[in-house]
């Protein structure tokens, strides 16, 4: 689809998360979740930008995902509904995003939605 159009703005790695939900399971863990990152920014050579998901990892794998392939933490959350509902949801504050970036010698930027550079 991503060829056909290039329509997709990014690639977002979210693990499953098996808690209040009828299928049940195990979660992903973090060497599990970093792996499945790198392969797809390796598979997937047509999405400019790849987003770690430390909504449902946490910060710090969030922070070693930048190391696995993404180039982007995403952003502050002011409502979240659809992981918080499967049992898992970090929250962060701007501040807090732009210091795991620049901790893990990252330049912090922010963007639109489209990844159009604000600053």
């Amino acid at each position: 689809m991503q060829d056909e159009t290039g329509g997709f703005t990014a690639f977002i790695c979210w693990p499953y998360q098996p808690e209040n939900t009828p299928l049940g399971g195990t979660p992903v863990g973090g060497v599990e979740y970093l792996r499945t990152l790198a392969v797809a920014r390796l598979y997937l050579t047509n999405f400019t930008n790849v987003q770690a998901s430390w909504v449902t990892m946490g910060p710090k794998v969030g922070q070693l995902a930048l190391f696995f392939g993404a180039n982007d933490l995403g952003g502050t959350m002011l409502e979240e509904n659809v992981v918080a509902a499967a049992g898992t949801s970090y929250s962060l504050s701007e501040e807090e995003l732009r210091r795991l970036i620049t901790a893990a010698g990252f330049k912090p930027r922010r963007r639109t939605t489209q990844y159009e550079p604000l600053e």
